[in-house]
């Protein structure tokens, strides 16, 4: 019998790839609409590289629409197919909740957790992968476990400005790999390591290097912080993943604010895992350019393709106390109001009017006065707030944003010896701030929205965290809220959003919503947005102690909302 064919499939050895030479119309059609590599504006030859996955989805496609194949293709094709079976078979395998994984040669006392080798078996299999396990579940010993294998190392690991001490201490801590931090963004030559950990600040520094092949990994934490393009950061740490057998991108948030951000992260770990921005866009985004049209569609794809690993806590049996968010309304300083309303108004006007760019900056300029003024005038409520929990021994976790914030909370709380952990403090002081902090020296700990991103330890001696001031992204609340939220917490966890009626704070929590839906459809696509916990039992009581140690027999009137 005859087989009727609609086309021509070759293989390119110049560009190790597949090539449609020759397909019908209607073929095209079908193939850019299952095909994402494919620009819709494409026409033939159509060329997809010589992988597995593309082996596989060819000869499922020509079952429906058979295409002549040259006698090298078919070969390839189909060894490329039992490949790419055999290994998502074993990947499968890897994530079976029977699986034993080979023990990890730790020091002794130190021991890995079956789903943290299930990790790094997943990375040596796939070779590069997005790890987004839930925050506090120890994603750093998975990133380790990585290194322990001849073929990762020398590996570089590229973190945030005050991680580098804590990552080495992770290291040293579970093995007995020889670790050097990297000071500088200024090229110098390294002395021999098994790790060498490097800043994302630095890393425009070393782009020569990492254009080579001395690494054999790279593990970015906190890999949100690749989620915008263009900058000397994201492309040295492009040229990073290019030139490694091993990427690894970890982040319980890999989505701060819009569903477009998973791309540049991925793109970035796995390059054309995605296809092109444009056809990302067309494919997820419909008429938004920022915002994923369907973030649990595109979530279930990252999941099924094995682009994402994520586990929850429920997911590997580490639950913790349901945390208790509350938002209280505070008062706020009119006068202060009033100094920025009519710079507000006038700025406001200019958004309307102009020029594009000078409507842009007008827009920049207003947000930021806002939310300097907003953070401003109700500081001093948010200091005696403070205050009420420190009076009665409560170890306190403050989060704000301004320096002209601090300085108020520094002045109004100073018989408490606050400690900071802002983008002042350098790495060793931030370092030393935690451990006088632990070591019980200070009850308040005053910590930079931003600044805490990845920070473990605090949990062992705090449970309550205040927000002094907001941040446009929710993830940013959360990465501050699982510093204490995270293993080690024995008891439960409560977040306090202290907003006002005026400025920028209604319209940041307005904000918020949209924003945590992109990522917990994106990230946890088959969950459903979980109830919000919000109990004020334990805030009353420690309100009547105030009181009562103020010898004031009243009851304090407080009244709490679901965040």
């Amino acid at each position: 019998m005859v087989v009727r064919t609609y086309g021509t499939l070759e293989y390119d050895k110049s560009k190790n790839s597949f090539c449609i030479s020759k397909a019908e119309p209607h073929i095209c059609i079908k193939l850019k609409h299952i095909f994402q590599v494919l620009r819709k504006g494409n026409t033939v030859p159509f060329y997809f590289s010589n992988t597995p996955e593309h082996s596989h989805d060819l000869l499922w496609f020509m079952e429906r629409y058979p295409l002549d194949v040259t006698p090298e293709a078919n070969k390839l094709l189909r060894s490329g197919k039992r490949k790419y079976i055999n290994d998502l078979n074993e990947r499968e395998r890897i994530l079976l909740p029977d699986y034993v994984p080979a023990e990890a040669a730790l020091k002794e006392g130190e021991k890995a957790r079956h789903y943290q080798l299930q990790a790094r078996d997943m990375v040596m299999q796939m070779k590069r992968l997005l790890l987004t396990d839930e925050m506090g579940l120890g994603k750093t010993l998975s990133g380790i476990l990585c290194m322990l294998a001849g073929c990762s190392r020398p590996a570089a690991v590229v973190c945030q400005t005050h991680l580098p001490i804590q990552w080495k201490r992770e290291i040293e801590r579970f093995t007995g790999l020889a670790v050097h931090i990297v000071k500088t963004r200024k090229a110098y030559d390294l002395p021999k390591a098994d790790v060498y950990i490097f800043k994302y600040t630095s890393l425009s520094g070393w782009v020569d290097l990492f254009g080579t092949s001395f690494f054999k990994m790279a593990v970015f934490d906190e890999c949100q912080e690749l989620r915008c393009t263009g900058s000397d950061k994201y492309n040295a740490a492009r040229a990073l993943s290019k030139n490694v057998d091993y990427c690894l991108g970890m982040s319980g948030t890999p989505v701060y604010n819009y569903g477009i951000e998973i791309y540049n992260v991925l793109d970035l770990i796995k390059p054309q895992c995605l296809g092109e921005p444009g056809d990302f866009v067309w494919e997820w985004c419909k008429g938004d350019l920022k915002k994923v049209d369907d973030p649990k569609a595109l979530g279930t794809y990252l999941r099924e393709n094995m682009l994402m690993l994520r586990r929850t806590r429920a997911d590997v049996g580490r639950e913790l106390p349901v945390v208790n968010k509350l938002v209280y309304e505070v008062e706020y300083d009119h006068h202060e109001a009033k100094k920025v309303e009519k710079l507000a108004q006038q700025l406001a006007l200019a958004t309307t009017t102009g020029s594009f760019i000078s409507r842009g900056q007008a827009a920049q300029e207003l947000d930021i006065r806002v939310r300097h003024a907003t953070g401003v005038s109700k500081a001093l409520s948010v200091a005696a707030w403070v205050r009420m929990f420190l009076e009665t021994g409560e170890p306190v976790v403050l989060a704000g944003w301004h320096r002209d914030v601090y300085d108020i909370w520094l002045k109004e709380l100073a018989d408490f010896k606050p400690l900071m952990y802002t983008g002042s403090e350098s790495p060793k002081q931030k370092d030393d701030a935690v451990t006088r902090f632990l070591a019980g020296e200070s009850n308040l700990f005053i910590i930079s929205l931003r600044s805490g991103v990845g920070l473990d330890g605090l949990q062992k001696r705090c449970k309550t965290v205040i927000y002094g001031e907001l941040d446009y992204s929710p993830k940013v609340h959360d990465q501050v809220l699982t510093r204490l939220d995270r293993d080690g917490q024995q008891e439960e966890v409560t977040g306090i959003f202290l907003v006002t009626e005026w400025g920028s704070d209604p319209v940041i929590m307005d904000m918020l919503g949209i924003k945590s839906s992109q990522s917990h459809g994106i990230v946890d696509p088959l969950q459903a947005p979980s109830t919000q916990h919000s109990d004020e039992s334990r805030i009353k009581k420690l309100a009547q102690q105030f009181l009562k140690n103020k010898n004031i027999q009243l009851e304090l009137p407080v009244e709490a909302e679901t965040c």
